[in-house]
């Protein structure tokens, strides 16, 4: 079964290889994507995130979906000493770096639940997988038409944080200006709420967050910094060329 809908502002794209996992399955996994966004996005007035903001809602009145969303933020944030930030000066509360990942992660925990073993699911580059082995490339973070890196993922998920799609839109919370150390990094993960927060929070830290990734545990780290510097974790799961 495979189905691809644009959500969320990017394309979403499924591939699940079990039998007897049909529509109804990915009806459930999408619904549950359109739901996320209609809650967390930072550019829908009537979202829950942006009536918290504007002081509609208190802690108290949040879901347990959205508190659990800000304390990941939080714990980034210290972990990051700031540089990870979703409450910029003179900017709404924008969640979405961690969004992303924890929502496509718990898509993935209902493909699971519903007993798909062998799968693929695609978030605009983001990615989760079961049952591999699967290929898994990664852009190049200055040719659309060339990849800089292929993984070989068998059960988990990559993220990418770089500039090429939407330019410096990834800022250092800690001075205020976009991050520009990087060019792009990648990071492996068991899930994709760790991978894509992961990526994120290191890309705001610029060069010294490919060391600050590196050393959270399960994560392996694929980076290409502003002089086009290649540096990767021993243990990023590069798949073997094929003859």
């Amino acid at each position: 079964m495979r189905r691809v809908e644009h959500v969320m502002g990017f394309p979403v794209s499924l591939r699940v290889d079990d039998e007897g996992i049909g529509d109804e399955v990915a009806d459930a996994l999408f619904a549950w994507l359109r739901e996320v966004d209609a809650r967390f996005s930072p550019f829908r007035p009537d979202s829950e995130v942006c009536r918290y903001d504007r002081g509609e809602l208190q802690l108290r009145d949040l879901s347990a979906d959205l508190t659990e969303v800000l304390d990941l933020c939080e714990q980034y944030r210290i972990a990051t000493g700031g540089a990870f930030d979703v409450r910029l000066p003179g900017r709404p509360l924008d969640p979405c770096a961690v969004v992303k990942g924890w929502s496509v992660q718990r898509a993935a925990e209902l493909l699971t639940a519903a007993g798909a073993r062998r799968f693929i699911l695609n978030a605009g580059g983001d990615v989760v997988v079961a049952g591999g082995p699967w290929r898994v490339g990664v852009r190049h973070p200055e040719y659309a038409d060339q990849l800089c890196t292929v993984l070989e993922l068998t059960d988990g998920a990559v993220a990418t944080s770089a500039r090429y799609e939407r330019g410096d839109h990834i800022v250092d919370g800690r001075t205020g200006t976009p991050a520009t150390g990087l060019l792009s990094i990648s990071v492996a993960a068991a899930t994709l709420t760790e991978a894509d927060a992961t990526a994120t929070a290191a890309f705001a830290m610029g060069p010294a967050g490919v060391d600050w990734a590196a050393s959270r545990p399960g994560c392996e780290v694929f980076a290409v910094d502003a002089e086009r510097r290649v540096r990767r974790t021993p243990g990023f799961p590069v798949a073997m060329a094929t003859v």
